[in-house]
């Protein structure tokens, strides 16, 4: 049996500057990840473009370039993190799930499975495999940089499995010429109906609420979507409750009146919830209806000792995002600075720590 001195699970940016940063310290870790290196932007449609300009996303000190100076999209940045990865020569296992984490006289045994894929997205929904633990690792230390846009958020009404209903975007040119029902009404949703009325679709917007919260929308966007709903060119019915869907229509109801509305596809764009399941586990405590682990703002380590958490893993299954890449950098340094003493190698920029998060509460 492998013995380490941590165990990071997750390669995404922050867990990747948690590994480079404890490597730098001179501590010995083992890094796995369900998928592949950046597995969540892997299952964004193509060219989604990061709301974060390069700067904000940028990790271990290393400039993220994009042509243009312009906003990195998912594909760039991906690129970038294995770029990353491979110029600080670190040894991430991909394609290794973490099945299982059991408290140990000596820290934790990390019990690993091969994977098929990554946690999160529309393949790991159809991801049923029973995977046999191929490995057992013994660590002091353990670090949940898992992220927590894991599964969708159901909206559960009836119809909601039908092959033509999804939780995701796929790629816009998909939908060309297609009739396409968008439930939702923050980010994902917005960028999407401007995304798919230019790439040629018929679009209707249905949300819950009589009006777009514009504190909940990134402002570059909801001009736009408000334009071309005045303009008739986007279908927009607000304060429109989803009910039920059928194989040519969904049912809605405002006020106490049902009306339907047809389409090709519909698009639940309602949000994401965590995979929580290694945090049960660990027998992590939560806090709020988010389920966010306890953990102490200095140090990152959770209500169980010797297990830390970073990045949106941190946040739960976020309702309204506090918890991104960007606030989230120093995580790393906490973490490095209470497992070994030291802080991080590279230079940390005070702006984006003092944004506010979800790590204000202990």
């Amino acid at each position: 049996m492998t013995t380490v001195d941590a165990v990071v699970v997750g390669a995404g940016p922050i867990g990747i500057e948690v590994h480079a940063a404890l490597r730098a310290a001179g501590a010995s870790v083992r890094h796995i990840e369900a998928g592949a290196i950046g597995h969540t932007m892997t299952w964004w449609a193509p060219k989604t473009t990061f709301f974060s300009s390069p700067e904000r996303i940028s990790v271990c000190g290393i400039p993220l370039a994009v042509p243009g100076q312009a906003k990195a999209t998912g594909d760039d940045y991906v690129e970038y993190l294995v770029g990353v990865v491979r110029q600080l020569g670190l040894p991430i296992e991909t394609f290794r799930r973490v099945t299982d984490i059991r408290k140990a006289d000596r820290g934790f045994d990390v019990a690993i499975a091969r994977s098929s894929e990554g946690v999160g997205g529309q393949a790991s929904i159809n991801d049923r495999q029973a995977a046999e633990p191929v490995e057992t690792i013994a660590t002091t230390n353990v670090i949940l940089c898992s992220g927590n846009m894991h599964g969708p958020r159901m909206v559960e009404i009836p119809g909601e499995g039908l092959p033509h209903v999804s939780h995701y975007l796929a790629d816009p040119l998909r939908y060309v010429a297609r009739k396409v029902l968008i439930v939702g009404g923050k980010n994902s949703a917005v960028e999407a109906a401007i995304r798919l009325h230019r790439a040629g679709a018929s679009v209707t917007v249905a949300h819950r609420q009589p009006d777009f919260d514009d504190a909940r929308v990134k402002p570059w966007l909801l001009p736009e979507l408000r334009w071309l709903i005045d303009k008739g060119r986007i279908r927009y019915e607000p304060s429109a409750v989803p009910v039920s869907i059928d194989a040519d229509r969904s049912t809605f109801e405002r006020d106490g009146t049902a009306f339907e509305i047809g389409a090709d596809d519909v698009l639940l764009l309602t949000g994401y919830v965590q995979d929580q399941s290694l945090f049960d586990r660990l027998g992590l405590e939560r806090l709020g209806d988010e389920h966010r682990p306890r953990f102490d703002r200095e140090t990152m380590q959770t209500s169980v000792p010797g297990v830390y958490v970073a990045g949106t893993a941190c946040g739960g299954s976020q309702r309204r995002a506090r918890v991104f890449i960007e606030n989230s950098h120093v995580h790393a340094d906490r973490i490095c600075r209470a497992i070994t003493g030291k802080g991080v190698p590279w230079a940390l920029d005070p702006e984006f720590s003092k944004l506010g998060s979800a790590d204000e509460e202990r």
